[in-house]
């Protein structure tokens, strides 16, 4: 790409800049949490249409999915709400095909008073945008429409298919993305703009979501010794599990990309419900447990081992050894996936983010769950998930640089430029 191309690029993406920020306000603004997508997928749907794609919207096949080694098990809380494709499709196929994927589904607010910013406002105050999902990651799913946008303003579009997925369930099971898979989406690679500092995820861990259920034997609590607490039971358990974490994370060293982590592995007690009445020992508790395991692992070789774990604690506590608990994957069953450096795609994204930001790509690893496992196990394809600084995600006040935002836009329309060439509209 030459130098006068490569600046009408960045111009472009800087003039249409306005726009992208109310556009990306107008997506905070959908409360989109898990099961409450539709507004938001429909919305996206028409208007992926108003800017010419050819459009699928379908929806999620549980038996699929539930057959699938990466697949996540439904329950009543699994979002019904669809997946919208918009297809880009050239005059002339002589570029490299890509995905722009980006998810809509946002994580629960928590109290509303301890925000300042109004969780769905969108507001701006200098660099930032606040609001649940401004950064993971409504950014980026407007950071995916106008780094296209750039392109068609100044007389250009891709020269090969592009596919805009836009996906739910990806707090919580990845079965959005897999769906695509499954549905038969694929290309030469993917980029998925969450927020990842301006740097390049080189590896993720695969996450498992699990329920505990202990049964405890009631009485009134002037009996108590009498009976048998559930939730001190489940206490119990949890120090178990804690054991399972320290080990996993005594193991770092022994896996690319995490031996200088100082807490790669982690269990994080989520969801915590017991007991009936204040004045009755209670009778049951139930927790939900999400924990982290490292790429190259089975998830249901894992969740193995926990089970053996619990197992052999219970067999020695007097009251479990009678009542032992019984544990439930309910949510994401995922492995996690190392980027091997050296791939055409990559050194394409570096080169536009040295453009873009005037310094070299770094890369890193994150202890967090990321779509991009589908597209690199099962697709099998180069899955560069890089997007913008933010702070607070799934805490109170998450914002994104708007300056960061801007410049990954930039990086992303050169990028799809490069990657897939270009022909004029």
């Amino acid at each position: 790409m030459d130098a006068e191309l490569r600046a009408a690029i960045m111009r472009s993406v800087d003039e249409g800049f306005d726009a992208q920020i109310a556009y990306t306000r107008q997506l905070v603004g959908f409360a989109s949490q898990r099961g409450e997508e539709f507004a938001i997928q429909d919305f996206l749907y028409e208007d992926y249409a108003a800017r010419g794609l050819r459009m699928d919207r379908f929806d999620m096949d549980e038996a699929a999915l539930a057959a699938h080694e990466g697949g996540a098990p439904f329950s009543a809380d699994h979002s019904r709400a669809p997946i919208v494709v918009g297809i880009h499709h050239p005059r002339d196929e002589k570029g490299r095909s890509l995905i722009l994927q980006h998810h809509v589904d946002v994580v629960p607010t928590g109290p509303r008073d301890m925000w300042e910013h109004d969780p769905y406002g969108g507001e701006v105050v200098g660099d930032r945008m606040y609001g649940r999902g401004a950064g993971d990651m409504k950014a980026g799913a407007a950071a995916n429409v106008f780094a296209l946008e750039a392109l068609r303003r100044i007389g250009l579009q891709p020269a090969a298919t592009v596919y805009l997925q836009s996906v739910v369930e990806e707090e919580s099971t990845g079965n959005g993305a897999l769906q695509t898979f499954l549905r038969g989406y694929t290309a030469d690679a993917v980029l998925i703009p969450e927020p990842e500092e301006n740097m390049l995820v080189r590896a993720n861990v695969g996450v498992l979501w699990f329920e505990v259920e202990v049964r405890g034997i009631p009485v009134h609590v002037r009996e108590m010794g009498e009976g048998a607490n559930a939730i001190d039971a489940a206490y119990r358990v949890i120090g178990a599990l804690r054991e399972v974490e320290a080990r996993w994370n005594a193991e770092k060293v022994q896996h690319r990309g995490f031996e200088d982590m100082d807490h790669p592995i982690n269990m994080n007690i989520g969801l915590i419900r017991g007991g009936d009445w204040g004045s009755s020992v209670p009778a049951w508790c139930r927790f939900q447990t999400r924990v982290s395991i490292y790429p190259g692992q089975k998830a249901q070789e894992k969740l193995a081992e926990i089970e053996r774990h619990i197992a052999a604690f219970a067999r020695h506590d007097p009251f479990l050894a009678q009542n032992p608990p019984r544990i439930t994957l309910n949510g994401f069953n995922s492995e996690g996936y190392h980027l091997e450096p050296g791939s055409e795609a990559e050194a394409v994204l570096a080169t536009a983010h040295k453009t873009a930001f005037g310094e070299p790509l770094q890369s890193f690893t994150t202890p967090g769950y990321l779509d991009a496992r589908v597209y690199a196990l099962y697709n099998r394809i180069p899955a560069l998930c890089y997007g913008p600084v933010s702070r607070n995600i799934h805490g109170f006040d998450e914002w994104v640089s708007l300056q960061s935002l801007r410049w990954i836009t930039q990086a992303m329309a050169l990028f799809i430029a490069e990657w897939c060439g270009t022909e004029a509209v």
